[in-house]
Order: structure tokens, then sequence, then C-alpha cells
């Protein structure tokens, strides 16, 4: 699995940042909440799967003080924007450049944002969650800040025309907005928010959506505390 945030986006790597909460509304709320949701299971290891730039895991650093976080993407230019940005935590940090689709280091807890909805298909999410559940010790969590994406044709549609209303009062146009969506669609997948809760049951983690703002969602996965698999 390969991924160029620079050609898919359109932007340069460096801009991500700025240029998202332009893409997506209430982008830092998300954050801040996936990030708490994280550290109220008082975790040692975090995983943070298609970690960026290295926002998300900032945010975990920040509300884990003592946590330590292995970012993991297959992009070597946002991990160097990630190492960069995360200079001040270079003894709770480790990066490396995989996909989130192999093998996981056993950890506490899982952390994504934005990320997981380039798995192309619903089957696929749920070997990936199943590779999650076993990286997680007894009682740890997962917790996605993604977009999620009604499959009924005239709500999804309502969903679309609202997130494009976010996109032009960001100052994009209204034909480019939908330019965007199109675009993306090449590699980003948006599957229903009750088809990622009922997959993460079948993959062993107990879930429920903590949060959503048209179209992002933050969903939270959690395993049994007498769960060994």
């Amino acid at each position: 699995m390969s991924h160029s945030v620079r050609s898919h986006l359109r932007i340069e790597t460096g801009a991500y940042d700025e240029v998202i909460r332009t893409f997506l509304p209430e982008y830092d709320e998300m954050l801040s909440l996936t990030a708490r949701a994280v550290a109220e299971t008082e975790p040692n290891h975090v995983l943070d799967l298609g970690a960026g730039t290295g926002a998300l895991s900032l945010a975990m650093l920040e509300e884990c003080r003592y946590c330590q976080v292995t970012l993991i993407d297959v992009d070597p230019e946002m991990l160097d924007q990630a190492r960069e940005r995360l200079a001040p935590y270079t003894s709770r940090t480790m990066f490396l450049r995989q996909s989130f689709r192999d093998a996981l280091p056993d950890c506490d807890a899982v952390g994504a944002s934005l990320a997981l909805h380039h798995v192309p298909s619903m089957s696929e999410k749920e070997k990936l969650y199943g590779t999650i559940h076993k990286a997680l010790r007894p009682g740890g969590v997962f917790v996605n800040a993604d977009v999620t994406m009604p499959a009924e044709p005239d709500a999804r549609k309502a969903d679309y025309a609202t997130w494009a209303a976010h996109l032009v009062a960001s100052g994009i146009p209204q034909d480019r907005a939908w330019e965007h969506f199109e675009e993306w669609a090449a590699e980003d997948f948006y599957f229903p928010l009750e088809e990622e809760l009922s997959t993460l049951e079948e993959a062993g983690l107990a879930s429920e959506c903590l949060w959503r703002v048209t179209p992002s969602t933050v969903i939270k996965g959690v395993k049994s505390t007498t769960d060994l698999a």
C-alpha cells in the first residue's frame, strides 16, 4: 500500500495542516476529542495509524503526559514533517514507515485521524480492525476520527451538500468544492457510520460513536479486559 498526500490532495506537504482546516469543519475539536478519548485509558504505548504530519500524535502526547507514541505512515514526506513537529518529544516518539495494514506492535491504545478512509472496502476494514484488536492489550481502546457517509442516496447527497458549504465558506469556489470530492474519490472511501460500528463489533471491539459534525465522525472501539486474543 502506497500513498502520497502531495499527489492525492494536490498540496505541498508543509501546507497540509493549514489546508485541512479548509476541507473539514471543527478539525481541531475532532483532534482534541480523539486525543482525550485515548488519554482516558491512561495508556503506556499508543499507535497513531497513518500519522501524517503528527497532529494527532501531538495532541495525544499532550493529553497523555507519560505515554510513548509510535507514528506509522507510508509517506516519508509526512513522517519528516512529523519528526520536525514532535522534536520536543524525541524521547517519547518512534516512527515506523510501513502500512497500517501490516502487523502492528503491541499497544494499549490506537488512534487514527483521516487515514483509514483509504481502505477501499468494509471487508478489508474488518481485517484491519482485526489487526488492531490483536495489537491491543485487554482493555485497550481504538479511537478513529474520519469521514462517514450515509448509505441512503438522499441522505448522502445532503451530507455532501453540507460538506461543500463548508469548503465554500472557507473560500473555495462551489464548482471547485465538488471537483475536490471527485478527485478524492480515487483514493477515499467513505462508509456509513452504522457499518463502521458493526464491523468494529465483529472484530471484537465494543463500539460507540463519540462525536459527529458532518462529514466527520469520531468512533471508539474497546477490547474486553478478559479478551486475551
